[in-house]
């Protein structure tokens, strides 16, 4: 933290950070982000997510995480295309861009198709401006799905990745119960011959843990580490049931653990456990996870709640601290997806990815604690200027270079469909007949 601090940037890139009479002394034709007032921080990384859900939000919310998954998600996946990708990451992408967040992990959950889907999501992050890992969250549990179809899917997400200034691909897997050991295989040497990481769920319900002890004698986790998926750098959402040799094994490995608090809570699965996962050395970023599990795709709503729930599940009050949990948010969530090299901290030489919170707004009027002052007091009002690779795509708290209005129009008829196509008549008024 610096008190009356600045950074200065050249090109998409800080190269120099220090106090604002420092640096507007060593280079006056320089321009100075925020104001007297403002705070800037490092661009939030979220950790994980799905822009597959984006049209699907504010539905089906008593079901626990199996449930839902049968009911809604597997309804949903099989008549994604790549219109809904692209749509669908556009209205995401807008909400984390208002909420600070730079750099999203996102994993498309939808079923194979001759025309490849997920690309769509490289489009839209791109039209966005914002940085993205993406992944395709493959699954085979399905009847008719042939594995060449889903390595097909990979294949063409990472072709769109490599052609884009933004974008990383990871080799997705939705879960170790959602993969026949002969998928999970070809994933395991996807991952490790092109030297991708890897983004998969992990030990987020009693349910999976059971299932796949039941069938395969051992938990997920352990199964990863038999089978050599940790070998390449892997992500794991969620890890909310976890033994201590799951977190020896999650530590040994260097996995990276992104916590969902709100979608969690939501869909009941329980508590992640950060504390000791922190405490053992594992690098644990924030998510905001999908828009149907959420809903929210607001970090800083998930960034508060991550404090909160520590807190009245450890019935302590230091169980997780504002400067904790921002860190998190920031260089921790980097680490665990092995970018901190790049983004998560104003440092020179790192990309030019920052957020202005306006000072001037009610609610930052007066900062004791900068920290404190993010975590608890600010919202996406709050959220002034948003940067990446020192591009500015938010200013003044509006989107630059897309037409919200627009893409919500557009957004509802693709929803309307889609509610109607995947029979959720039950669950949305808008599947309803016209």
């Amino acid at each position: 933290m610096i008190p009356d601090g600045a950074v200065r940037v050249v090109g998409d890139t800080i190269t120099d950070v220090g106090t604002f009479a420092d640096l507007s002394g060593r280079f006056p034709g320089c321009a100075v982000l925020g104001g007297p007032a403002d705070i800037v921080t490092p661009g939030f990384v979220n950790t994980h997510g799905h822009f597959s859900e984006a049209l699907v939000t504010g539905i089906a919310e008593e079901y626990a995480l199996g449930d839902w998954l049968r009911t809604l998600i597997d309804a949903v996946a099989p008549r994604l295309d790549r219109e809904s990708a692209y749509i669908g990451t556009l209205l995401g992408g807008v909400q984390m861009l208002r909420t600070g967040i730079t750099l999203t992990n996102d994993m498309f959950v939808c079923d194979p198709r001759a025309t490849p889907v997920t690309p769509g999501v490289v489009q839209g992050l791109e039209e966005l401006g914002l940085r993205g890992v993406v992944s395709y969250g493959a699954s085979d549990r399905r009847s008719g799905t042939a594995v060449e179809d889903v390595l097909a899917e990979h294949a063409a997400l990472r072709e769109a990745a490599a052609g884009s200034s933004l974008c990383r691909f990871r080799v997705g897997i939705a879960t170790v119960a959602a993969q026949a050991p002969s998928l999970f295989a070809r994933s395991v040497d996807l991952a490790s011959s092109h030297g991708d990481g890897v983004h998969i769920h992990l030990h987020e319900s009693r349910e999976e843990i059971e299932h796949i002890r039941e069938s395969r004698q051992m938990s997920p986790i352990a199964y990863c580490a038999r089978h050599g998926l940790f070998e390449a750098p892997t992500l794991a959402a969620h890890c909310v049931w976890l033994s201590d040799d799951d977190i020896r094994l999650l530590a040994s490995h260097g996995v990276g653990v992104a916590y969902n608090p709100v979608s969690n809570m939501i869909l009941a699965s329980g508590v992640c456990p950060v504390p000791r996962l922190r405490g053992s050395g594992i690098k644990v970023g924030l998510g905001v996870d999908g828009p149907a599990s959420n809903d929210r795709q607001d970090m800083l709503e998930a960034i508060k709640t991550g404090v909160l729930l520590q807190r009245l599940d450890q019935l302590d009050p230091a169980a997780l601290t504002a400067r904790a949990a921002l860190r998190m948010a920031t260089v921790e969530g980097a680490a665990a997806l092995r970018l901190d090299p790049l983004v998560g901290s104003l440092e020179p030489g790192k990309a030019a990815d920052l957020v202005v919170f306006d000072g001037d707004s009610p609610a930052l009027a007066n900062v004791h604690d900068p920290f404190q002052a993010i975590v608890y007091c600010a919202g996406p009002r709050e959220v002034k200027d948003v940067w990446v690779g020192g591009r500015r795509r938010v200013g003044d708290g509006e989107l630059l270079g897309v037409d919200v209005p627009a893409l919500v129009g557009e957004s509802r008829e693709l929803a309307r469909c889609l509610a109607r196509e995947a029979g959720l008549g039950e669950l949305s008024l808008l599947a309803a007949p016209d």
